[in-house]
């Protein structure tokens, strides 16, 4: 299971994850974001890039296995 937290204090709007995951985020004027905070295992490889690519780094992605955040992964077992 896939899920999505995002700091949205500390989202600048700058739109990464809305370019690299359409399906899970989504701009809605020039800094109000939306995001599916369950979305689909299809989209995991897309989240995975997204919470790569968001330079405030104010995405969370918890798998079941182990959380990713921007440049490390731990084993949550």
């Amino acid at each position: 299971m896939v899920r999505v937290v995002v700091d949205l204090n500390r989202c600048q709007g700058y739109a990464q994850c809305a370019f690299l995951a359409p399906d899970v985020f989504e701009m809605h004027g020039e800094e109000a974001l939306l995001y599916k905070p369950r979305p689909d295992e299809a989209h995991r490889d897309d989240v995975v890039r997204a919470v790569a690519a968001c330079p405030v780094q104010a995405i969370l992605m918890d798998r079941s296995d182990e959380t990713v955040t921007v440049g490390e992964a731990s084993d949550a077992r």
